[in-house]
């Protein structure tokens, strides 16, 4: 009776013994890590070329009212985007240890100018100057926790 030949090669030099094989019927050898990272690749394509959002293009940018008061910003509108929380640190650093107010890069000058006209605030409505920005980054602010959303002169009007 003859022997079957099911994954055998007739020619190798292992003598009878089965040839390892990638696939069913491929002579390749076998490659257990590139399994892995063809899968990871098409996974990393299909994130990539399938929007989290189907349907719902994100803008380059957020939408931002601009400034109600004052002719133009303290600072260039790219420092003031990339750095504007440095600066807020530091102004604060300068208030609290040293007493220091009313300086360029103060909170309460940002709100005064940045203030919605129809809110009157930077932080109540999601179009406002900074939950726009911030929802954009996906970054929660804790500023008005203790501070006010609203310009001075806002802020006493509605007390009334």
């Amino acid at each position: 009776m003859a022997r079957p030949r099911c994954g055998l090669a007739a020619a190798s030099p292992s003598r009878g013994r089965r040839q390892r094989t990638g696939k069913a019927g491929s002579a390749a050898p076998a490659r257990p890590g590139w399994t892995v990272l063809r899968s990871l690749t098409a996974l990393i394509v299909l994130f990539v070329l399938w929007p989290a959002h189907a349907g719902e293009e994100r803008p380059l940018q957020p939408a931002i009212a601009p400034a109600t008061r004052g002719a133009q910003c303290v600072d260039d509108t790219a420092l003031m985007r990339r750095n504007h929380m440095d600066m807020l640190k530091h102004q604060r650093d300068d208030t609290v240890h040293g007493g220091i107010r009313g300086a360029k890069y103060s909170l309460k000058g940002c709100i005064g100018c940045h203030a919605s006209a129809a809110t009157g605030s930077v932080a109540q409505a999601p179009t406002d100057f900074c939950v726009g920005c911030h929802r954009y980054a996906a970054v929660s602010i804790d500023c008005f926790e203790c501070h006010s959303s609203r310009p001075p002169a806002m802020t006493a009007r509605a007390q009334r």
